[in-house]
């Protein structure tokens, strides 16, 4: 992230390293699983389409299966809406589809 964005803006990258990846993201209450199954919920709900790909890779990294995040799209249409479920679908599929490669 700082090679690609700290030249525009420092201090939202250094904020997103120190007070993101290196205090929300360690603690210990929440498994780095349930952690990402949280991140992407609230990131389908919300319609943060952009975010989507880094986090549902960084969700299965952390043990969330294909068919988890799976279920999660067809859960959240009920909660958060179905456009946004809709809207994240094609995300998701090429995020299985280019993990289903390596």
């Amino acid at each position: 992230m700082s090679a690609n964005f700290g030249a525009t803006s420092p201090g939202l990258v250094q904020n997103t390293t120190d007070l993101l990846f290196r205090d929300l993201w360690l603690r210990s209450a929440l498994a780095p699983r349930d952690r990402s199954l949280v991140t992407v919920s609230a990131l389908i709900a919300s319609g943060q389409v952009a975010q989507i790909t880094y986090h549902l890779s960084r969700a299965m990294d952390n043990g969330l299966t294909q068919g988890q995040a799976s279920e999660v799209l067809t859960h959240i249409a009920f909660y958060a809406g179905w456009p946004n479920a809709f809207s994240a679908l094609p995300v998701v599929k090429d995020v299985f589809e280019k993990r289903q490669k390596h």
